[in-house]
């Protein structure tokens, strides 16, 4: 997963490790074919810069990555439906058909890279945390929002105090409440939204264990966090913070959400069996008979 990386790490690299990265994620296959010195000429730059991104993105060096970004584009050549780009931009001139050819393979490569790129170990940590937190405060605006509103129906629906705020004066009079044992998720994409930024930070100073969910590990929400977890979508101009970022977010979420379940399984049990027994009757009943 060095692409996926790759993409992550971008912001946080300088403005000549930017120049690598971009040849990298634009020409991957071909970049792994380059010499250290061909992929320098194109990006403008020093050898002595590609050696230091190699190292921003976690390689030991040129070698490893030119044979990382050769067994990935193998697997890519390998995918039926790698004809489609990963996360490529719809023009003016696309047919429906293919928007929604483009819009299905870029949503589910999302899912796919996030699942396999998730960290394991943050993930068991942050769901031993939130099992037992004496109260959850979920942090998100905008598209975030929705995620946060999702992790709050979720863990409320089995026993856990959750309160889910996009007004950030109702989430920073909230986050001044909490205090060790309790459990603050500020959800960003980009980790830099000052709004959900405020009330993540402002809960980390009352003792809180922060957890942040965003797209890039070196953004600011990262930096702030006790644990994070990280997506891994690419937005696109038509599709900016609308639906791969959300889509991955809630993957990670359902994560966090099911380990949680298992770990407090008969609870969790009692929990749904009261909560949809509360709302049976609120279901409209199928019409028999008719035709």
């Amino acid at each position: 997963m060095t692409v996926v990386k790759i993409r992550g790490l971008l912001p946080s690299l300088s403005r000549a490790e930017q120049r690598v990265g971009r040849i990298i994620l634009d020409e991957a296959a071909t970049a792994a074919q380059m010499t250290i010195t061909e992929l320098a000429k194109r990006a403008d730059t020093s050898e002595t810069t590609v050696i230091r991104f190699c190292r921003a993105v976690g390689l030991s060096g040129y070698p490893e990555l030119r044979l990382r970004l050769a067994a990935e584009a193998g697997r890519v050549q390998q995918d039926d439906r790698a004809h489609t780009a990963v996360g490529s931009d719809i023009n003016p001139s696309d047919d429906l058909a293919q928007v929604v050819k483009t819009i299905a393979y870029a949503d589910a490569r999302a899912v796919e890279d996030t699942a396999a790129q998730l960290d394991l170990d943050a993930l068991e940590r942050v769901i031993a945390a939130i099992a037992q937190a004496r109260r959850i405060d979920i942090y998100g605006v905008g598209a975030s929002a929705f995620v946060a509103q999702d992790f709050q129906q979720k863990l409320h629906r089995i026993g856990l105090t959750a309160y889910a705020w996009s007004d950030v004066h109702v989430a920073l009079t909230s986050a001044a409440l909490l205090g060790p044992g309790d459990v603050a998720v500020g959800i960003s994409h980009t980790g830099t939204t000052m709004d959900t930024m405020e009330a993540f930070t402002e809960a980390g100073r009352r003792g809180a264990t922060t957890v942040a969910l965003t797209n890039f590990p070196k953004s600011p929400i990262a930096r702030a966090a006790s644990l994070v977890l990280t997506t891994a979508a690419r937005e696109t101009t038509f599709r900016s913070g609308a639906t791969a970022s959300r889509l991955a977010q809630l993957t990670v979420v359902d994560c966090v959400f099911v380990g949680v379940a298992q770990r407090t399984y008969d609870r969790t049990r009692t929990a749904l069996e009261a909560t949809r027994e509360a709302v049976r009757g609120r279901r409209a009943k199928a019409e028999r008979g008719r035709g």
